[in-house]
């Protein structure tokens, strides 16, 4: 596998590389392969932030600024629980900061257009951007503590362990809010599959390489300070 940002070439690495050995190979001087942890949990990571911040631009600095702060402390990782279990609660520490500082939430802005399947007539791609317009309202309109449970578990797939990690509160608190995120969602919707909801808040190639290119550039001015 072949990755390039502008400016950095990443040497072919085998794509069944684990992420604790790509943070060790990172420890032991090879920064470039960075990338592939960023590219590895774009998405994921960035539909957890909006999840909070239910802000696209927001949520993508919030997911940069994580990023240079996991590089900048990737020797905290002990790995007492999977790296990406790490890195998640470290996103999720950076969109509650922004949220906090903020005190409001700002207009959502969607990219609908990008998702459009080009395999769809057009009444078929009107009713799918309709149908994720109202899966996104219906997610946007969860209250802040069941919006963020029900994107970890039920959009991403982390586990009820795993999800209490990341936003440090008691497994039986998952469960509650999960429940009661889902009773909310169905009263809104009648059906969601899981495929639809997947691609919500997509977040797609050029957006990941932007991200990506804008990191290392911040990495490669030296160490941060945090």
């Amino acid at each position: 596998m072949s990755l390039e940002t502008t400016g950095h070439t990443l040497r072919a690495v085998t794509t069944d590389l684990a992420d604790e050995e790509v943070v060790h190979r990172i420890r032991g001087g090879d920064r470039d392969l960075f990338e592939i942890l960023m590219r590895r949990h774009n998405q994921r990571l960035y539909r957890v932030a909006r999840s909070i911040l239910r802000d696209d631009h927001e949520a993508e600095d919030a997911l940069q600024e994580a990023y240079v702060k996991c590089f900048s402390h990737l020797e905290q990782f002990l790995g007492e629980a999977r790296f990406s279990t790490w890195l998640t609660k470290i996103v999720v520490n950076e969109a509650l900061r922004r949220r906090k500082r903020r005190q409001r939430f700002t207009t959502i802005e969607n990219d609908v257009g990008a998702m459009k399947s080009t395999r769809m007539g057009p009444e078929g791609r009107a009713f799918h951007a309709e149908l994720r317009r109202l899966l996104e309202k219906a997610v946007d309109e969860l209250s802040d503590d069941f919006r963020t449970v029900f994107v970890l578990r039920d959009i991403e797939g982390l586990s009820t362990s795993e999800t209490a990690r990341c936003l440090s509160i008691p497994a039986e608190t998952v469960r509650s809010r999960l429940h009661r995120a889902r009773r909310q969602m169905r009263a809104n919707i009648d059906h969601a599959t899981g495929e639809t909801v997947r691609e919500l808040f997509a977040f797609g190639s050029t957006r990941c390489d932007r991200l990506v290119a804008t990191v290392l550039r911040q990495i490669d001015r030296g160490p941060v300070e945090r």
